[in-house]
């Protein structure tokens, strides 16, 4: 699975996201609505990540939904 497939069937993955990172408000989960650099740049900024951190996180949740 690609990003762009998760990007395109947001709404079905908010509950994932949400459970995987759940210091991400709901709102800040709308807000990003499948953008992954805007998900990178929240991680960063509510766990401290590196921006290579964030991404690493997301390329595992992305293996892990395919």
């Amino acid at each position: 699975m690609n990003w762009d497939i998760i990007q395109g069937k947001w709404q079905q993955f908010k509950g994932s996201v949400k459970e995987k990172w759940g210091d991400l408000t709901e709102d800040e989960i709308d807000q990003i609505d499948g953008n992954r650099d805007q998900l990178s740049g929240k991680l960063q900024e509510k766990y401290g990540w590196a921006k290579d951190d964030a991404e690493r996180h997301i390329d595992d949740f992305i293996r892990d939904k395919s």
